[in-house]
């Protein structure tokens, strides 16, 4: 899965190259609110407009639910990357996103041209039947293939790996960009070959969602810490009283197999000594909230736990000084709300000080921990919360292996 072919082992000049990139930017009002999904794509634009490639890019953006919308369209991405780029990129604002328009556009580029084109889910539901001719018309339009869309590669669509099979019928090379060469670097060296001690950090609301997650991770790494909502499920399966707080009651056997596998294993299972608790959620969620920090066996039977206490997070912090590899995934708390977010706090200053190599897995502790303002001080942060999840399960992902393996 790691040893792919990159945009450093095609010969781009004078062929038309496809890429698929991540422009599912937040917009509001028409104007996008934050950029950095665009600014994290320009390495790889800019390397084979260098290189004299026809530059055609693709990108979805939004869910799409009502049919194609002005809203969701792409435009508003054009400009913006005709901004950063220096020169003009040619917007096709059909809604059928491969046809005449598109067409049209790729056979009058020139060498370092770059073309947009329409919002790929505005063809309907990309892994579908209707996927298969999408499929086949974005390799009508390219000689080459560039997937640079990480946290669309866990996704098995038309732009993201259905065109791979055309592309090779007709003798071309599908290869990563260089943002997915970054994350499959430091996502599949950490999870596969990390430099130890390797502590996993998991957090977030429900067990359900990491299932998979903490028993691959378990195997791997050499401390797992629990923090978020679903702590508690493992509380209550140690036989703690978790009062009102978040609990998965149908993985209770679940959380008690995994404490029995670590034991096994010989590997460290951390979870919350103390706990910040209140009486009940905040509404509106960064309300001002009265709260108290007690020991986990001790949650009274009418609070809720919404945040790891200060012991918890020395603790959490301490196990981070040591290791040399920290992959984290989930805050540790309702991080939206000033008063509950200093387990979150507290565990990003830990990896900001450390001299590890810290991975941030997508997401909410992504969204964690650039607004707390410690994002410039991690390893890397990944673009895929979904695909950075199913990374750390162990998963292959269908972005990925459809790019060509490097020649032995």
């Amino acid at each position: 899965m790691l040893n792919k072919k990159t945009v450093d082992d095609i010969n781009a000049k004078g062929k038309r190259v496809l890429v698929r990139c991540d422009f599912n930017v937040p917009l509001k009002d028409g104007q996008i609110t934050d950029e950095t999904r665009i600014v994290a794509a320009l390495p790889t634009i800019k390397k084979l407009i260098a290189d004299g490639g026809k530059v055609i890019l693709c990108s979805h953006l939004g869910k799409v639910k009502n049919g194609p919308n002005e809203g969701e369209s792409l435009a508003p991405v054009a400009k913006r990357l005709s901004e950063k780029l220096g020169k003009e990129v040619n917007f096709v604002a059909d809604y059928n996103v491969t046809g005449e328009a598109a067409t049209k556009a790729v056979a009058k580029m020139a060498e370092g041209d770059v073309v947009l084109l329409q919002n790929t889910r505005f063809r309907g539901k990309e892994e579908t039947k209707n996927g298969e001719e999408f499929s086949k018309e974005l390799a009508d339009l390219a000689d080459l293939y560039v997937c640079d869309a990480f946290g669309s590669s866990h996704r098995a669509h038309a732009s993201v790996a259905g065109v791979t099979k055309y592309i090779t019928e007709k003798g071309g090379e599908n290869a990563v960009g260089y943002l997915m060469e970054k994350e499959i670097n430091f996502l599949g060296n950490a999870v596969n070959n990390p430099v130890r001690p390797f502590v996993a950090i998991l957090g977030g609301a429900k067990v359900a969602d990491k299932l998979n997650v903490i028993s691959n991770l378990l195997e791997k790494c050499d401390t797992l810490i629990i923090g978020g909502g679903m702590a508690y499920t493992f509380l209550k399966a140690k036989g703690y009283e978790v009062g009102t707080s978040l609990v998965d009651d149908e993985k209770l056997d679940y959380c008690k197999e995994m404490m029995e596998k670590a034991e096994k294993l010989g590997k460290k299972l951390l979870l919350p000594v103390d706990t910040t608790i209140a009486k009940e959620f905040p509404s509106p969620i960064d309300a001002e909230i009265e709260v108290s920090v007690v020991k986990s066996d001790a949650i009274p039977a009418d609070m809720m736990g919404l945040d790891i206490g200060t012991e918890t997070a020395a603790l959490y912090a301490d196990a981070v000084k040591s290791a040399k590899t920290v992959v984290w995934n989930g805050p540790m708390g309702v991080f939206e709300n000033p008063i509950l977010a200093k387990g979150t706090i507290a565990v990003a200053k830990s990896l900001a000080e450390t001299d590890a190599t810290t991975i941030i897995g997508g997401g909410d502790s992504a969204a964690a921990v650039n607004q707390l303002g410690f994002g410039d001080k991690m390893s890397h942060i990944s673009t895929g919360g979904g695909a950075s999840l199913e990374f750390l399960e162990g998963k292959d992902l269908p972005g990925v292996v459809a790019a060509d393996d490097k020649a032995e």
